[in-house]
């Protein structure tokens, strides 16, 4: 805990260096990010509104990495997820609404499991570096949905956007109670919780974590490791597609552009702080989600370009992933011989 904790407050003081260079108070800021991300109860909402699809997404690359994969696919995913959802609740339209969420939900797990499990496939048949195939399919992912929003799947009436025809309003992940959260948030939370049951407490999770440890043995006391490692990897493009699913039925309606909006890359992010544990993903995606929350206070407040955040995100990360080559360094957090 100690290194990642130490890591962040790495990255609090480069960027409030940035923002010292920038002529602005970086106390003054850093109030401002909390006074817009958990300031309010309103402010609070927006927050877990973006933390959602993070919790997803971060399972995208949490997952992987047990077996020593490190999958980077995670926009893709959440973006094909998010095509394949419209797809299946515009075919299904006129159905109950439990009916129409059930199978968008279902094609959202399919259609991002098996875009990272062709990954997986390429990994462990061809061996194909899996951070490579990964990235590069974020690009495929994009390329279809800007085809399909502007070509097969476009509502003539999407003008300036181009669009998909949407899901009627009624048929939309609804809200939770008052609120302007929606039940998104329900859907997170599970998969975080079974993602640390199945990985902690399940031998199907040993099974992954001795193949992350060492793949040789593994091979040798007889596990599949390429079953596994499908397995595995499906599962975490399923929990992306999900986050793609819930984009186009709690938020936009529709399939179009905005799918695309780096929730899987900050994912990668909420994955690596949260050293790919179920349970420290929801706690790092709600204080990331309200990190994404305050860019428009900074920008109206301080005048700060609205790619401001986005450095923020950026520093964390190359903290986080520097501060990885600094375990087992320290003396004082081995455990002394008898």
């Amino acid at each position: 805990m100690a290194i990642p904790t130490g890591a962040v407050v790495v990255a609090l003081a480069l960027f409030g260096l940035f923002c010292a260079f920038q002529g602005k108070n970086p106390f003054a800021v850093f109030a401002a990010i909390n006074k817009a991300a958990f300031g309010s109860w309103y402010s609070f909402q927006n927050t877990l509104v973006r933390a959602a699809p993070l919790m997803l997404t971060a399972l995208c690359t949490a997952l992987p990495a047990r077996l020593g994969l490190v999958i980077i696919g995670n926009e893709g995913a959440l973006v094909v997820g998010g095509l394949s959802a419209t797809a299946a609740g515009l075919a299904c339209a006129t159905a109950p609404v439990a009916v129409v969420i059930s199978v968008m939900t279902l094609a959202g797990m399919v259609g991002g499991g098996l875009w990272i499990t062709v990954c997986g496939a390429l990994y462990y048949q061809r061996g194909v570096n899996e951070t490579i195939s990964s990235l590069l399919m974020n690009y495929i992912a994009i390329a279809v949905l800007n085809h399909l929003v502007n070509g097969p799947m476009r509502d003539p009436s999407s003008l300036n956007k181009p669009s998909s025809f949407p899901i009627p309003d009624d048929k939309m992940l609804p809200a939770m109670g008052d609120s302007n959260v929606h039940y998104g948030l329900v859907f997170g939370l599970v998969a975080c919780v079974i993602a640390w049951a199945l990985m902690e407490h399940a031998t199907f999770g040993f099974k992954v974590r001795m193949i992350g440890g060492n793949i040789r043995a593994a091979r040798m006391s007889g596990l599949p490791v390429a079953r596994l490692g499908l397995i595995t990897c499906f599962l975490a493009g399923a929990a992306a597609g999900i986050a793609g699913m819930i984009e186009v039925a709690a938020v936009h309606g529709r399939a179009n552009e905005s799918l695309a909006a780096g929730y899987g890359y900050a994912g990668i992010l909420v994955a690596f702080v949260a050293r790919y544990r179920g349970l420290p993903i929801i706690l790092v995606a709600t204080l990331l989600g309200g990190i994404l929350a305050s860019g428009g206070i900074l920008q109206r407040q301080f005048k700060l370009p609205d790619a401001t955040i986005l450095v923020f995100q950026g520093l964390v990360f190359l903290v986080i992933l520097f501060s990885d080559s600094l375990y087992g360094k320290f003396k004082f957090f081995k455990e002394r011989e008898a």
